[in-house]
């Protein structure tokens, strides 16, 4: 077991890179362990094939420098958050143990990150009951809730709870969406335009970036909304 100090779950490969890798290199840089979970293969998505886009998220985690990352195999689109999908996720959370989970956002274009934001809330507090067992190679888990789950924002704008300074980590979180070259604009793809494939898509991921960094008089900004207050011992630890 590789116990994290950051959880990402991901409804679908590249949710993650476009909506809180730059936080990724951030903790990373600082010397923290950070793995990502995707719920799905994508394989609903308008370009690609699973295959395709599981190799791209191993290249996106290289360039990130995860310490794992793994795909859980839900079906994309049809998954709920029901108590098998809960259940799984729990047991996900138990091998990793970590003490922060950054989750989809709480409402967006699409259903499925909504639907995983949700089922993120409910897996980390169930967790934490003992009285719901899980196993893992046939050896039972120990209950396991994390300190903390916040939210990444992704396509349709959400005030942030709070804000991180990405500046300096912006050029590797552009590389690891280019990661995913099936999914975003190239003049040569015989494949059929999606959402994310026209090429407006990425200068409005660039100019979301600039507006969370204006916000607190930096260049780059990742947003993230909270489930409870945030506590702080040090009003100077606010910056």
């Amino acid at each position: 077991m590789t116990k994290l100090d950051i959880l990402v779950l991901a409804a679908h490969p590249d949710d993650a890179e476009l909506g809180c890798s730059g936080t990724i290199l951030s903790q990373v840089n600082k010397g923290y362990k950070v793995g990502i979970v995707d719920l799905t293969e994508g394989e609903m998505g308008t370009r690609g094939t699973p295959q395709l886009r599981l190799e791209e998220a191993d290249k996106a985690a290289n360039i990130l420098g995860l310490s794992t990352r793994e795909n859980l195999g839900f079906k994309d689109v049809f998954f709920e958050d029901d108590e098998e999908h809960r259940m799984r996720l729990i047991q996900v959370i138990r091998k990793y143990q970590p003490e922060v989970v950054l989750a989809n956002a709480v409402t967006d274009r699409h259903p499925d990150h909504g639907k995983a934001s949700s089922l993120a809330t409910h897996a980390c507090f169930m967790s934490g009951l003992r009285k719901v067992r899980t196993e893992q190679d046939g050896v039972e888990q120990k209950p396991w809730r994390p300190k903390n789950v916040y939210h990444y924002i992704q396509n349709n704008y959400i005030e942030p709870d709070f804000i991180v300074d990405i500046t300096d980590h912006w050029e590797r979180k552009v590389q690891s969406i280019l990661a995913y070259q099936s999914q975003f604009f190239d003049p040569n793809s015989k494949e059929p335009e999606s959402f994310i494939s026209n090429p407006d898509f990425l200068p409005f991921i660039e100019a979301r970036a600039r507006d969370f960094g204006h916000r607190i008089m930096k260049t780059y900004g990742e947003g993230f909304t909270t489930e409870r207050y945030i506590g702080v011992e040090d009003i100077f630890d606010l910056k």
